[in-house]
């Protein structure tokens, strides 16, 4: 299968050499595609100088309109799965092989790389923790499976939920709209425990005060969609 990897990055010269390095290590069947989403640092260039392919925003779109460029790449050049992975060092590249199998073997549409499927492995900040509670909550219910990390940004998709996420993708603060969406449009979905660390460099934009407003703002996106007709 040609696979693509999706990297969304915004200003992350310091993190995006060691995640193509590794990428290329564990992943090395994969083509990896750095979207860089309007940085003013040196991404871009760190990037092309480490060889990896580069799609260049000329303003910051934001994770929603990052992630669907490299979708939409994915979709006009064939490729049969795309992984979202995290250009800030969070996400581990040898557990890709873990989110892949689930659409080889034809189980899943798309494929979750869950923090919390094996307790205490990993320590979210309290406010994002009761977020991800919350979410997880909503959505198990919606999509009538245990959903333990809504907010994951570690998938991987086959060939038919890249077509719809290149012409259907949320916004602002996406991985929790996404999934009610491909529920609405009968796709199936599996979460696969998957480890993660923390970020290497810079830190999260996500306050306190930003996860409720956050948390208020995907509550109401999330009812909306289950209003609204997909195709």
């Amino acid at each position: 299968m040609n696979i693509l990897i999706i990297v969304p990055a915004f200003n992350e010269e310091e993190s995006i050499t060691g995640v193509i390095r590794d990428l290329r290590k564990y992943v090395p069947q994969a083509e990896v595609l750095i979207v860089d989403d309007g940085s003013a640092d040196a991404t871009t260039q760190v990037a092309r100088e480490m060889g990896a392919k580069v799609l260049e925003l000329p303003f910051n779109l934001g994770i929603g309109g990052a992630v669907q460029t490299g979708y939409l790449y994915a979709y006009q050049h064939d490729y049969d799965i795309a992984v979202q992975f995290d250009g800030d060092g969070q996400h581990i590249a040898s557990e890709v092989k873990k989110l892949i199998e689930p659409l080889e073997s034809g189980r899943a549409d798309l494929s979750i790389g869950s923090r919390f499927l094996n307790p205490g492995a990993y320590h979210a900040p309290i406010f994002r923790k009761l977020g991800i509670r919350i979410f997880s909550f909503v959505l198990s219910r919606i999509l009538g499976m245990a959903v333990t990390d809504s907010t994951s940004g570690f998938r991987a998709a086959n060939r038919r939920a890249i077509e719809f996420f290149s012409r259907s993708y949320p916004d602002d603060y996406p991985e929790v709209e996404s999934l009610v969406l491909l529920h609405k449009m009968n796709m199936r979905m599996e979460e696969v425990a998957a480890a993660m660390r923390e970020r290497t460099s810079g830190r999260s934009s996500i306050t306190p005060v930003r996860s409720v407003y956050y948390m208020t703002k995907v509550l109401m996106a999330i009812f909306i969609d289950l209003l609204k007709k997909v195709r």
